[in-house]
């Protein structure tokens, strides 16, 4: 099959047209770093979209298949398989010169890379095409984005879930329909580039045993030292570095990197050292002890109070009818602690007028946990509802073009207050363009008119009537639509345990500066346990793994939250952006925030943030503790420091 034969022709040029392997690999886990491959399939297919060349074969990993009843892969059948080094020459030629193309793409990617450099190579291949992200940007009118539920909306045949060769082929016909739909939008691809990576570059460390028990606080004058408190030392030291913090964890003590407003004491023989521990410790009044009295204090140390365990509900179900508006109110962007002098007082982004940076968010009012085992419902709005007349654009999806950047936020403001949903770039969800002023000069008018899309002015956000959403796209349940600030409950399906959550930003792409998707895991002092907390591009996977950066194309990044993992000292993940150099958060425009239950489910909920104006950094979306459950806020507050700034903020020990 060709693309060129295909009922909408894609055009013939770089944006679309290239060499791709598509690349499917089955697994003995899910940690690449760890578990091995089972099978791979490889299909090389040329611009014009013919097939070029196709292998596929089992392998003999040397260790448990691991879930055999999802991949079927048992020991007997592997036994005989060639090893991952005996066929990587033929799979790194037909990698060779192409773009890899696999549905979550960095999984396949990562898991090749780590095969590649057990056999002591290098993995072929300078950029990757997740089909996922870029049909999260086409944004099909699917329940959700597994590679059956497309291939089942593309009308692509699938016979084998599971066999790496008919799911490559499967995936063939998936990136032809969504190539065809990305040109039909005028969809930049999402490309990543993928730089030579070695194993030891991105094998995570090992993680540190996280303390069991809750900060009490400083260490008083002449007082004890309690479980929990924690701990940081600097200089020289008489004993081991080592012996002095594993005696410490022993005893039931939190030992860290850094030190902040939070810090129990600083350990130091030299307390005129001039570290950055000991003139923060300073600034910040904290105490200050040498070797010798905490060894002393070490010998009788006091009994703590262990973090709270939080288990989630045993059921939670979907009601069958139609789900309510918000779990809670609007609730509070949580500033983080102050950086240190002469670090920039926070702006906070303000929804109504832009040029202002104060407005704070409203409370989140305190509500009753549910009874065990309550029925929680999915916060989606269903698809087949019509809008009332107080919100009219109930499952609409709106594009707002043109306009200067005051007039653009009030506008997707004024949509979100509807009941709408504001997109920030063109996709199949679209149901409605508003033009503001030049907003028709846009390069994105003619798609928008030969899609035959509605388009309305300004004027048509002050009170627009009831109205029927005609011939678009529709999926059985919308988006919940959160507001900035908005809260609601992520919920767990009936009789299964708590799914990994993907929080999702997205924005439109940028020419000039790049922005970078960061998270923090904070304990109840809204603080890191330990740097390694601190989740970037730079290390992008916690120790024990539970929360993973990923990296979806230029204009995507995901975070990934395995709830269920997380230890009780983590109370909350804080996720943020921050953009590198001048450009600021104003200039980017609107960021988009989306939350699915797994990496491939259709989002539950979305937010649109974009009341930036000088910020160089944002608060994006926290996922937190509130009694059984875990909660999704959007927050949308910005700062004009950089992410140093706001690293230090949050307790991590940042080199100046």
């Amino acid at each position: 099959m060709s693309l060129a034969s295909a009922s909408f022709d894609v055009p013939a040029t770089d944006q679309y047209a290239h060499d791709w392997a598509l690349v499917d690999v089955e697994t003995s886990g899910l940690v690449a770093r760890r578990d091995r491959v089972l099978s791979v399939a490889v299909v090389t297919i040329g611009p014009d979209g013919e097939q070029t060349e196709e292998f596929s074969t089992l392998l003999n990993p040397g260790c448990d298949p691991g879930p055999v009843h999802v991949h079927g892969l048992t020991a007997e059948r592997l036994r005989g398989a060639p090893t991952f080094d005996q066929v990587a020459g033929r799979i790194g030629a037909m990698l060779q010169d192409r773009v890899l193309v696999a549905h979550n793409a960095q999984f396949d990617y990562d898991f090749l890379a780590h095969e590649f450099a057990r056999a002591r190579m290098w993995l072929p291949v300078s950029q990757r095409l997740c089909t996922l992200a870029l049909n999260r940007q086409v944004d099909p009118p699917t329940d959700d984005m597994k590679l059956g539920t497309l291939a089942a909306h593309y009308g692509v045949p699938q016979q084998h879930a599971h066999d790496a060769l008919d799911d490559t082929r499967v995936l063939a016909g998936i990136l032809r329909a969504s190539l065809r739909q990305a040109a039909q939008l005028d969809l930049p691809l999402p490309l990543v580039a993928c730089p030579p990576r070695a194993e030891s570059r991105f094998t995570p460390q090992p993680p540190k045993t996280p303390c069991a028990y809750r900060n009490p606080g400083r260490l008083a004058p002449g007082g004890p030292l309690r479980q929990g408190m924690k701990i940081a030392i600097t200089g020289d030291t008489a004993h081991a570095r080592a012996e002095l913090v594993g005696r410490a964890v022993a005893a039931g003590l939190n030992m860290m990197a850094s030190v902040s407003r939070h810090t129990s004491v600083l350990v130091t023989n030299e307390p005129a050292h001039d570290s950055a521990k000991a003139r923060r410790a300073l600034a910040e009044g904290v105490p200050v002890i040498d070797e010798h009295t905490f060894l002393l204090l070490l010998a009788d140390v006091r009994a703590g109070t262990a973090h709270e365990a939080t288990a989630a509900p045993a059921v939670m179900t979907a009601p069958a009818g139609p789900a309510p508006a918000l779990a809670t109110a609007p609730a509070p962007a949580p500033a983080p602690a102050p950086a240190p002098a002469p670090a920039p007082a926070p702006a906070q982004v303000q929804v109504t007028e832009p040029e202002s940076t104060t407005t704070p968010v409203p409370e989140e009012p305190v509500l009753p946990s549910p009874s065990p085992g309550a029925a929680v419902p999915v916060p989606r709005q269903p698809a087949d509802s019509v809008g009332s007349l107080d919100k009219p654009l109930t499952g609409h999806r709106v594009l707002v073009l043109g306009g200067v950047h005051a007039d653009a936020v009030a506008a997707r403001t004024r949509v979100v207050e509807l009941g709408g949903s504001a997109a920030i770039n063109l996709s199949a969800s679209v149901t409605d363009v508003v033009l503001l002023a030049r907003g028709e000069q846009d390069r994105r008018m003619s798609r928008i008119t030969a899609l035959e899309l509605p388009v309305h002015d300004g004027r048509w956000l002050t009170a627009p009537a009831t109205i029927d959403r005609g011939t678009a796209a529709v999926r059985a349940q919308e988006p919940q639509v959160l507001p900035r600030g908005g809260v609601t409950d992520l919920p767990v399906p009936q009789g299964r345990s708590a799914p990994d959550w993907y929080i999702t930003a997205s924005w439109a792409p940028q020419a000039d500066c790049e922005i970078d998707v960061v998270a923090f895991l904070l304990d109840e002092d809204e603080q890191v346990t330990f740097d390694e907390e601190f989740i970037f591009y730079g290390a992008p996977e916690s120790p024990a793994g539970t929360v993973r950066l990923l990296t979806g194309g230029p204009a995507e990044q995901t975070i990934a939250v395995d709830v269920a993992s997380l230890p009780p000292a983590t109370r909350k993940v804080v996720v943020a952006a921050a953009i590198d150099g001048v450009t600021t958060f104003g200039t980017v425009g609107a960021i988009q925030i989306g939350a699915a239950a797994g990496n491939s489910g259709a989002p539950i909920a979305r937010a649109t943030l974009d009341a930036a104006t000088t910020e160089r950094t944002m608060l994006l979306a926290e996922i937190y503790r509130r009694g059984p459950l875990w909660r999704l806020r959007t927050v949308g507050q910005g700062y004009d420091h950089g992410l140093d700034a706001l690293a230090r903020g949050y307790g991590v020990d940042v080199a100046d």
